[in-house]
């Protein structure tokens, strides 16, 4: 099974476990997305720039342009005012690990796409910054939610099986990817 099947599978199984409360076994829950009312909506604010986004970008197995237009836009680069395309795999990572934890509150993102530039300036001020980050081709995400812990957000991100995800308790954030499934502590 090669490692994008296993990201797709656990994403969708990530979905379908919270979408379907009387799912009998995982084998099936599959199916259950393919059905009316499939889904996905992600609930950011920044509190770098003051906005926030609540808007579901995928209906019944298609991204909405539209949707992923104002993702693109909400997850720039604050400090350069820099956008890129971001991944949807990042953004359906973080959506799936939201409803599984189950809470109506909206992440705290502190950093989506990062310029280049951006990404050198962090990477001078502190060693846990990637000289080759993510962040900088529009696939990770910093988040963190004010009512559950690092930890719970760690484990319901760990959980979707699809990419990599880092905690950082001192920072008080958790970092979410949609490069190889991995693991870390920052």
């Amino acid at each position: 099974m090669s490692m994008t099947t296993l990201s797709r599978r656990g994403l969708l199984a990530a979905f379908a476990a919270t979408a379907v409360t009387a799912a009998p076994t995982a084998s099936n829950a599959f199916g259950f997305l393919r059905g009316a009312g499939d889904i996905r909506r992600i609930k950011m604010y920044s509190g770098r720039t003051g906005e926030s986004i609540d808007t579901v970008y995928w209906i019944e197995g298609e991204y909405i342009p539209e949707a992923l237009k104002e993702i693109n836009h909400f997850m720039r680069d604050w400090r350069t005012d820099q956008k890129i395309t971001i991944d949807p795999r990042t953004v359906d990572i973080a959506a799936a690990s939201h409803r599984l934890m189950d809470t109506s509150e909206p992440y705290m993102m502190l950093s989506g796409y990062r310029s280049p530039a951006t990404n050198a300036m962090l990477r001078a001020r502190s060693r846990g910054v990637a000289q080759n980050s993510l962040h900088m081709k529009g696939m990770a995400a910093d988040l963190r939610l004010k009512s559950r812990s690092v930890p719970q957000i760690y484990s319901a991100a760990t959980a979707c099986h699809a990419g990599g995800v880092g905690k950082y308790m001192r920072s008080n954030f958790v970092h979410m990817d949609c490069g190889q499934v991995r693991t870390w502590n920052g």
